[in-house]
């Protein structure tokens, strides 16, 4: 094999592996988001080691049925963009991740409990107001 051959090979080769990490990111351009449990595998839909939906209280299986039917939702927030400010989701797009309230029996409000969404089927749960997610199996 030619040295041309040999550096033309590695030189795809090299650009194969920039596009594939490229892509398994999402296509973000942005700097990672922090390692967390939530984050781990780093990919769409049901993330590795994810929580089962049962796991989760009762409220939170309710409020998954409501997602997916598409409300009615009793607070006004709900369905609006999350931002991701703590960066403890994936790094995705302005408007990629959407966030639910999940009731809290006893709260005057909506207390700290949610559900954030991702457009690629993502799901997520905090019960401390976004300082911590857990990944979230829907289906177990």
């Amino acid at each position: 094999m030619s040295s041309r051959l040999r550096i033309t090979s590695a030189l795809v080769g090299l650009i194969a592996l920039v596009v594939l990490g490229w892509l398994a990111t999402g296509g973000s351009t942005g700097a990672p988001a922090p390692a967390s449990p939530a984050t781990s595998s780093g990919g769409a839909g049901v993330e590795a080691g994810a929580r089962p939906l049962s796991g989760l209280p009762p409220e939170a299986e309710q409020t998954w049925r409501l997602i997916r039917e598409g409300g009615p939702f009793r607070y006004e927030r709900d369905g609006r963009t999350f931002g991701n400010r703590e960066r403890l989701l994936p790094a995705r797009p302005d408007g990629y991740y959407r966030e639910y309230t999940v009731p809290t029996p006893g709260e005057g409000d909506r207390g700290a409990r949610r559900f954030v969404t991702g457009r690629g089927g993502e799901l997520f749960y905090t019960a401390d107001h976004y300082r911590s997610f857990t990944a979230v199996d829907p289906n177990r």
